[in-house]
């Protein structure tokens, strides 16, 4: 189960529908919320970057620690009007993504926004935390309205270790699932990682945990984050759960079509692990 949830708090107007999901997780496991937001930088880059060695922070910096603040007091009056028994507020005077790596590691799981282009809201960061971060990570598109998670729920399957690591991290929603349906795109593809029967050792391996599964096998229709998508919208699911891959070690960040699809399209909530 999850005990330990992180959301991430700012001042977007999507934070509503991640907070949403967030406190859906946190009243059907009774887990702790913690809603983590940042300043966007720390005080010693501030200083650096304005040339200011003064002992107390100036206006600006304490501006931005204002705002934190008061997010993350939104944060919690929201929370409780939706029920969350057990929470607490962190303000981290660090760049978004840095904090919420630190925050994640004491966790079970990380809970964010779609990649959005709002103003002053960053960019890449659903990318960074799936590619990077040592939990899983449920992205909550803006337009999640509180439906459950785990009625129905597609799995994306192809053998590989981050799609394993991400079924691990989905575990304690799938035993609770009405149905879960694993999911494979042309698995001929890759047929050394899942032996004579596509998808039949990993569904045996969820079913020992108490998984309701059947498999769903897909070929040559359409891209795999297209199907994937296709797939949990004809099942009417309230989450996918899908491995996140990215490539090049010459640039930070790159991801994979499928997961690049996901994250930056998928109508419903996406947990991803990498």
């Amino acid at each position: 189960m999850y005990k330990t949830i992180i959301v991430h708090v700012d001042d977007s107007p999507a934070l509503d529908a991640r907070l949403r999901a967030a406190a859906w997780l946190a009243n059907a496991h009774e887990a702790h919320l913690v809603g983590a937001a940042a300043t966007g930088m720390s005080w010693p880059a501030y200083a650096l970057l304005t040339g200011s060695m003064a002992v107390a922070p100036g206006d600006e910096y304490d501006a931005l620690r204002t705002a934190g603040r008061q997010s993350l007091e939104r944060f919690a009056g929201r929370a409780r009007q939706l029920g969350v028994q057990s929470l607490e507020g962190r303000l981290v005077e660090d760049e978004n993504r840095d904090a919420l790596l630190l925050q994640s590691r004491y966790a079970d799981l990380v809970v964010i926004g779609q990649d959005l282009p709002a103003p002053g809201s960053p960019r890449g960061l659903p990318q960074y935390l799936a590619l990077h971060g040592p939990r899983p990570v449920l992205v909550v598109p803006p337009a999640y309205v509180g439906q459950p998670l785990a009625d129905s729920i597609v799995v994306g399957w192809d053998g590989s270790v981050p799609a394993l690591r991400a079924i691990d991290g989905a575990l304690p929603l799938l035993a609770g699932a009405a149905v879960v349906r694993l999911a494979l795109i042309d698995p001929e593809r890759e047929s050394g990682l899942h032996g004579d029967e596509p998808g039949a050792d990993m569904a045996l391996y969820l079913a020992r945990h108490g998984v309701k599964v059947e498999v769903v096998v897909e070929r040559g229709k359409r891209p795999a984050g297209q199907a994937l998508l296709g797939i949990a919208q004809d099942a009417g699911a309230g989450l996918l759960v899908s491995g996140a891959y990215g490539h090049s070690r010459y640039r930070e960040i790159v991801l994979g079509g499928a997961t690049r699809v996901l994250l930056e399209r998928a109508p419903l909530p996406v947990l991803f692990a990498h």
